[in-house]
């Protein structure tokens, strides 16, 4: 399926040459002067090898055909991550270059989104927010706004992010699992 080189978003799969690439990231740029471009970070699915590439914004790119399907996380071990297809049950082993940077944010049961191409999972979409406990953070300042300051904080997956001031050890919180930012206190 052929789409405009502007409308790609990360995740989506691209068939270039014959060979299949994830789109890793996807910029829109307009500069003042010239015609706008399109510039995709992608990573080959074969080899895992990452290219750069530019297009015009207008320019026509051949999509791949993946299915999106429902999946289950279930485990971890030395081949890789588990899901369950939640449709027929069946299991799923995926390599950890496809998980890539969002591996601290699977959590067993966690409902995901794999694209599969030819019974291969090329790409993962985690659930927007999750929920996990904040393990260490140093102990708010006297007087210090809660506004606009923020302190550095470990979570529960062994990630770094940084919270308010009014964030204690013990405390759930939300964050985004595509860069680990803090939204708000959990509300359970």
């Amino acid at each position: 399926m052929r789409v405009i080189a502007s409308s790609l978003r990360k995740g989506n799969i691209l068939e270039l040459e014959g060979r299949l690439y994830v789109v890793m990231t996807a910029e829109n740029i307009h500069p003042g002067k010239g015609t706008p471009v399109t510039q995709l970070d992608m990573r080959r699915i074969s080899d895992g090898v990452k290219v750069s590439q530019r297009y015009k914004t207008t320019e026509q790119v051949e999509r791949a055909h993946v299915e999106d399907r429902e999946h289950t996380f279930l485990y971890q071990d030395g081949d890789g991550f588990h899901f369950m297809n939640t449709e027929n049950y069946e299991q799923v082993m995926v390599p950890e270059d496809v998980i890539g940077t969002q591996a601290p944010y699977l959590a067993p049961e966690m409902k995901v989104r794999l694209s599969m191409h030819d019974a291969t999972p090329v790409a993962i979409e985690l659930p927007a927010r999750t929920i996990l406990e904040v393990v260490d953070t140093e102990p708010a300042m006297k007087g210090q706004t809660a506004s606009s300051s923020f302190k550095p904080a470990i979570l529960s997956n062994g990630v770094r992010t940084m919270v308010p001031p009014h964030v204690a050890p013990g405390t759930r919180i939300v964050v985004q699992t595509e860069d680990g930012s803090y939204v708000e206190r959990a509300k359970d």
